[in-house]
């Protein structure tokens, strides 16, 4: 069983930056495959980034790449979302999922469904 903690959400002004970090409970965080995503107002949860277990393989959707940056401390059991340029439609819940099993590609990190540990999300609000 894995626990997970978002923190480092809150309000910026477009073309700002957010620190998120997770922190989660365990002692095999090591092995996870760790994921970020985000739900805004009225939309389904989408796919924003992940970062393989050992660190090696990173993810990021194409709204996203180039702007954010996903990293993960494995002595300290915390990922991180280090994002840059923020603009208004970045806004959102921002969750973070973590998966024990082997995942194969990009399909299968982007893939909510595969993830079995969720955070409760942190709010991130850019404004114009």
């Amino acid at each position: 069983q894995v626990q997970l903690v978002e923190s480092g959400g809150g309000l910026v002004q477009a073309g700002g930056s957010l620190r998120l970090s997770c922190a989660a409970s365990g002692r095999t965080f090591s092995t996870y495959a760790m994921g970020w995503f985000r739900q805004a107002p009225g939309k389904e949860r989408e796919f924003v980034s992940a970062i393989s277990a050992s660190g090696g393989s990173t993810y990021y959707a194409d709204s996203v790449k180039g702007r954010f940056t996903i990293s993960r401390e494995n002595s300290k059991n915390t990922v991180h979302l280090q994002m840059n340029s923020l603009k208004p439609e970045d806004t959102a819940v921002y969750y973070c999922a973590a998966e024990s099993r082997p995942l194969y590609g990009s399909r299968w990190y982007s893939n909510e469904a595969l993830y079995d540990y969720w955070g409760q999300g942190t709010q991130v609000t850019v404004s114009s």
